[in-house]
């Protein structure tokens, strides 16, 4: 059952940017929600998930500028206040994670462990 809630998260603008790219492609399902949320792998222990998809059964919704997004209830303890930011540079391109709940994270950004 989906039910809102504020969003545990914070978007920077760079990102809001992107994602709003990613959804203006004409192949872009308009049924699916932007999901945050994590899941068990990578070299820490947790990875980020960052994609379009479906809601569930077990998600949450909130909206963000505008985007609509869903998050498994249960992620919410590892990801709020967590940062999504877009880097488009030389060195580093793509979506990153500033999450003040990991203990530890690995050089790429994308896993932590809490």
């Amino acid at each position: 059952m989906e039910n809102t809630f504020t969003s545990p998260v914070v978007v920077t603008k760079g990102a809001l940017e992107k994602i709003n790219e990613l959804m203006a492609a004409d192949d872009f399902d308009a049924t699916k929600k932007l999901r945050i949320g994590v899941k068990g792998g990578g070299c820490s222990g947790m990875t980020y998930i960052l994609e379009f998809d479906h809601p569930g059964e077990k998600d949450k919704a909130f909206d963000i500028e505008g985007i609509p997004c869903v998050m498994e209830k249960s992620h919410e303890i590892y990801l709020i206040g967590m940062e999504i930011d877009w880097q488009d540079g030389l060195n580093n391109r793509g979506f990153t994670f500033k999450n003040p709940n990991a203990s530890t994270t690995c050089g790429c950004g994308t896993s932590f462990a809490v």
